[in-house]
């Protein structure tokens, strides 16, 4: 099995070296949860993993909730197909339970240490290793459990081997302070996308400061900075693809982000890729981010947008991202890489 090689980042002072974009498996968790986005065929996850890993990815992101369990499931799956020095990291998270006797009911965020204790366990099974390569907490708990009790949990688990590091998801700066009073946070993973802009004002300073890594999610928004939906795509989906429920895929937003898709265009036919590839390139230019988490459920969606890995945009590109933003009012939150690096300086 070849691989190519793509350029890789720090991923804060983990230890980890990641490629600058990693393979998401929310999607491959595939039906018949909350938050499925419809059907999948198992052996097209498995192919889309083994080519992701052949064209030099050497990260994927999954969560025992996508698709109850499944998404790991399959992530185990791949990983026997590969050669062991070829393997990637496999990055999963913690925080959320569902109900097996109600499988499409809201799942429930729970952050206890022995539910935690239990949930990694789970996942041990399910993804077929020893030892997890990152592990997060998905989002803040809501049974009660406080940041320094779950995040201490974490601690240990770091500390007796069961996770090589650690981190948060969806968390804000007033819980990153509290978790780095206890230990140091590894991670941060945060929605981040050119239509969902809020993390530079705070978060990403932040973690730049403290040395965490980031990797973002949905810097594509779900399908919206594609290139490749329309307003008919979008009435088609699936009754069961959880996006037809999203107010970003309703008017008048769905409206103005892609309007702005088009107002990038230019940018992505100078440059010779994809509109995908620089809307994941534009979240990679801001200081802080270490790699974003791209989602696939074929491998030519990986060619679709893997030039990202490469692809520098340039001042000029940066500015002229900053003016769609502007004329289309899509999204929300700062516009432009300079804006966080005034808010860091702010911060600090």
């Amino acid at each position: 099995m070849s691989q190519t090689e793509l350029p890789k980042r720090p991923l804060g002072r983990s230890g980890f070296s990641i490629t600058p974009v990693g393979l998401g498996a929310w999607a491959i968790g595939g039906a018949g949860w909350t938050f499925g986005w419809g059907e999948q065929d198992d052996r097209a996850s498995i192919a889309t993993i083994r080519h992701a890993v052949e064209r030099g990815i050497n990260w994927i992101d999954t969560a025992p909730i996508y698709g109850l369990g499944h998404s790991e499931e399959i992530v185990r799956r791949a990983l026997t197909e590969i050669p062991a020095g070829e393997r990637p990291l496999v990055f999963t998270k913690a925080g959320l339970e569902w109900d097996d006797a109600n499988p499409t009911a809201y799942p429930q965020f729970i952050a206890s240490p022995e539910r935690l204790e239990a949930q990694v366990e789970a996942s041990l099974r399910r993804l077929g290793v020893d030892t997890i390569d990152l592990l997060q907490i998905h989002w803040p708990p809501r049974d009660g459990t406080e940041i320094e009790s779950y995040w201490g949990k974490l601690v240990e688990l770091k500390q007796t081997g069961k996770v090589r590091a650690i981190g948060l998801s969806n968390h804000d700066v007033a819980a990153l302070e509290r978790a780095e009073r206890i230990g140091h946070v590894d991670t941060l993973q945060p929605p981040f996308s050119a239509l969902a802009r809020d993390v530079a004002r705070a978060e990403l300073p932040w973690s730049a400061a403290h040395q965490t890594g980031v990797i973002v999610y949905s810097p594509l928004q779900s399908g919206l900075l594609t290139g490749a939906l329309s307003t008919a795509r979008i009435a088609a989906l699936p009754a069961d693809d959880w996006r037809r429920e999203s107010a970003d895929f309703q008017q008048p937003a769905v409206e103005r982000s892609l309007a702005f898709v088009e107002a990038i265009r230019p940018v992505a036919e100078r440059h010779g890729t994809s509109v995908a590839a620089v809307a994941i390139a534009w979240t990679l230019a801001w200081p802080g981010v270490s790699g974003a988490i791209v989602g696939a459920r074929a491998p030519a969606q990986v060619d679709g947008w893997i030039d990202a890995a490469t692809l520098e945009l340039t001042p000029a590109d940066l500015d002229e991202i900053a003016d769609a933003l502007r004329r289309t009012s899509a999204g929300s939150g700062p516009l432009q890489p300079s804006e966080a690096e005034v808010t860091a300086e702010v911060t600090e």
